[in-house]
């Protein structure tokens, strides 16, 4: 079975960076799309943004348009969430996923990792 081990989040200050990396273990991966979700407390996990199983394209939710930047190391089976002018309301548990599609909603993917904690203070 596929592994995703999320790691990078923490406690930063509004207006600061962060970035997030995913990392696939457990068996050679075979490459697939990837994606990162966050879910805030109370709230319903929410596609945050995309990248093909190539590297070579990515796509973004509403949230992250100009803020955050995903990326892919294919040779190292790793995805980065680049995370920029934090805000408060970005604090939330943040998934890396992978599945064999492009998609936006939790049931397009099939991997899930634990997930890490960003919190943005204000």
């Amino acid at each position: 079975q596929v592994q995703l081990v999320e790691s990078g989040g923490g406690l930063v200050q509004a207006g600061g960076s962060l970035r997030l990396s995913c990392t696939a273990s457990g068996r050679p991966f075979r490459p697939s799309d990837m994606g990162w979700f966050r879910q805030a407390a109370g709230k319903e996990r929410e596609f945050v943004a995309g990248v093909t199983n190539s590297g070579l394209s990515t796509f973004y939710g509403v949230s992250a348009k100009g803020r955050f930047t995903i990326s892919r190391e294919v040779a190292k089976n790793t995805i980065y969430l680049q995370m920029n002018s934090l805000k408060p309301e970005d604090t939330a548990v943040y998934y890396c996923a992978a599945g064999p599609r492009r998609g936006w909603v939790q049931s397009d993917y099939d991997f899930w990792g634990q997930g890490t904690q960003v919190t943005v203070s204000s």
